[in-house]
């Protein structure tokens, strides 16, 4: 496609390699550590940034690990205090320093069998704590506007495809247009490790062939709003950006909602099951009484795993009347 690649490497290996232990028990080596790995991830991607923009020429930068991960493996607080001593804040790693954010979900969850710390001697964690890091990165991640999990699969390929698909959606690139697989279903039980957050979504008045919607979405204190657009370009294909928007842009663009639509609110609970990412809403406007459960990334030819604590009442998979911008249509 004719874009030059710069690869971040994983700072946390390097300083493993180099002497750090991550697991000490002393808290002041642990802290002037975690703090060093965090200032030297800033500083690489700086500098590929520096390097990418000389280069003159289409660029894009993808490291092996964001600032975020770092989070995963501490107390909150001890996080809080170190981006406070390096200067900056979850806040900005997370929502502003990177154009996306892509999650490939572990090997520990849904595909234990290819799961092995043999391909980096520097990771020792067994298969259970890998699985629970994996589910606090997820989490550490919640909130970018372009985080994306990419699924277990049994085929590496339909991976690594998902991977390039979702690159070439940051880089405005057209796509081809892909039903995620949908059902209608109830709750039986209760979920384990979700994200649970409260969606307010409002589409706005555009040009045909296009949809532009805001997405306020809030968790934990944390809110941000997301800015989507779509628009197709054939029948079969089309492209899609998104970005974050301020309160004062988000108050502005609500002048500019579609007539025709309500805005709609719902309850989404996202988590991994064996390997595959779920999002879960429930309804509460304009329509109640709803549950949809949405998969994320799984092909056409593999298999949903359902967890036990969800009753699948119908597939609506490509069921118009469930997209979300026709179930917020007046009648």
């Amino acid at each position: 496609l004719g874009w030059k690649v710069f690869t971040v490497p994983e700072v946390p290996t390097l300083f493993s390699q180099s002497g750090m232990d991550y697991l000490t028990d002393n808290h002041t080596f642990f802290y002037e550590g975690e703090k060093a790995t965090l200032e030297m991830q800033l500083s690489l991607e700086d500098h590929f940034e520096k390097v990418a923009q000389s280069y003159g020429d289409k660029a894009i930068i993808i490291c092996d690990r964001g600032a975020m991960d770092i989070s995963a493996y501490m107390k909150p607080e001890i996080w809080d205090q170190i981006t406070q001593d390096v200067g900056t804040s979850t806040q900005e790693l997370r929502d502003r320093r990177y154009d996306a954010v892509l999650h490939l979900v572990s090997a520990a969850d849904g595909a234990e069998e290819y799961y092995t710390t043999a391909n980096n001697e520097e990771r020792t964690e067994g298969i259970e704590l890998a699985r629970v890091l994996d589910k606090k990165v997820i989490e550490a991640w919640s909130g970018h506007p372009h985080h994306r999990v990419i699924n277990n699969h049994d085929n590496f390929d339909t991976k690594l495809r998902r991977v390039i698909k979702e690159i070439s959606n940051v880089l405005g690139l057209p796509q081809s247009i892909e039903e995620e697989r949908k059902y209608i279903v109830h709750l039986v039980g209760g979920i384990p490790e979700s994200i649970d957050s409260e969606i307010y979504q409002t589409y706005l008045v555009t040009e045909p062939g296009s949809e532009v919607r805001m997405r306020k979405r809030s968790w934990k204190g944390k809110e941000v709003n997301v800015l989507t657009t779509k628009k197709k370009i054939s029948a079969t294909a089309q492209i899609e950006t998104e970005r974050q928007i301020g309160n004062n842009l988000y108050e502005s663009l609500l002048q500019q909602a579609d007539p025709y639509r309500h805005a709609i609110h719902k309850l989404r609970r996202s988590f991994v099951w064996k390997g595959q990412y779920f999002e879960l809403d429930s309804y509460l406007s304009p329509v109640s009484n709803l549950m949809i459960l949405e998969t994320k990334g799984v092909a056409a030819t593999e298999s949903v795993n359902f967890p036990p604590f969800l009753k699948v009442i119908r597939d609506i998979t490509g069921e118009t009347q469930y997209y979300n911008y026709n179930i917020a249509l007046k009648k």
